[in-house]
C-alpha cells in the first residue's frame, strides 16, 4: 500500500521565527501558523475556527525565514507531518504533531513591504528582496503567487463539487 504525507498551508506567523543551530551547526528555524477558515453555517450565521501549527524548518530555508518572517506575516508552507514523542519532566510520555517544512512562499504584496520598511522588507535600501535572494541562493526560478483574497465569502451551492 502507498503512503503520502503532504501538506499545504497558508496563513498568519504566530511569533516571531526562533532560529537555532543544532550541534553540527544545522540551522533550525521554529515558528507558528495560523489558518483561518470560514464558512456559512446551515442557521446562516457566519463561523470561523483558527487552528494553530507548529512548523519547523531547516537549512538555508530556516536562515531566510527568520531573516524576513515576523510575526502577523502571512506565509504559505508546503511540507509533511512529523510526528515527536518524549517522556515529560513529570516521566509522562508527551507528543506532538508539527509540519516540517519543505517548500515555502512569502505571501503578500507592496502594501506588506511598504509597512515592514520599504520594498526589500526593512531589510535597507540595497538588501535583496526575499523572492529575489530565496532565487538566487536556490538556484530555481520559483512562480510569483499572485494576491488572493482567501478569507472572502463563499456560497456552498456555488462550488462545483
Amino acid at each position: 500500500m502507498a503512503n503520502y504525507n503532504k501538506v499545504i498551508l497558508i496563513g498568519n506567523l504566530t511569533r516571531d521565527p526562533q532560529l537555532r543551530y543544532t550541534p553540527s551547526q544545522v540551522a533550525v528555524c521554529d515558528f507558528g501558523l495560523a489558518v483561518n477558515r470560514r464558512w456559512k453555517g446551515q442557521d446562516g450565521q457566519q463561523r470561523e475556527e483558527t487552528c494553530f501549527v507548529n512548523c519547523t524548518a531547516w537549512r538555508r530555508d530556516a536562515e531566510t525565514i527568520q531573516k524576513y518572517m515576523s510575526k502577523g506575516r502571512p506565509l504559505l508552507v508546503e511540507g509533511r507531518l512529523t510526528w515527536h514523542q518524549w517522556d515529560g519532566p513529570d516521566g509522562k510520555k508527551r507528543s506532538k504533531l508539527e509540519v516540517t517544512v519543505e517548500r515555502f512562499q512569502f505571501l503578500g504584496g507592496r502594501r506588506d513591504a511598504a509597512e515592514a520598511g520599504g520594498p526589500s522588507g526593512g531589510g535597507g535600501a540595497g538588501a535583496p528582496s526575499p523572492d529575489a535572494e530565496r532565487q538566487q541562493t536556490s538556484g530555481e526560478q520559483e512562480q510569483k503567487t499572485p494576491d488572493y483574497d482567501f478569507n472572502q465569502d463563499v456560497d456552498d451551492d456555488t462550488i462545483p463539487f
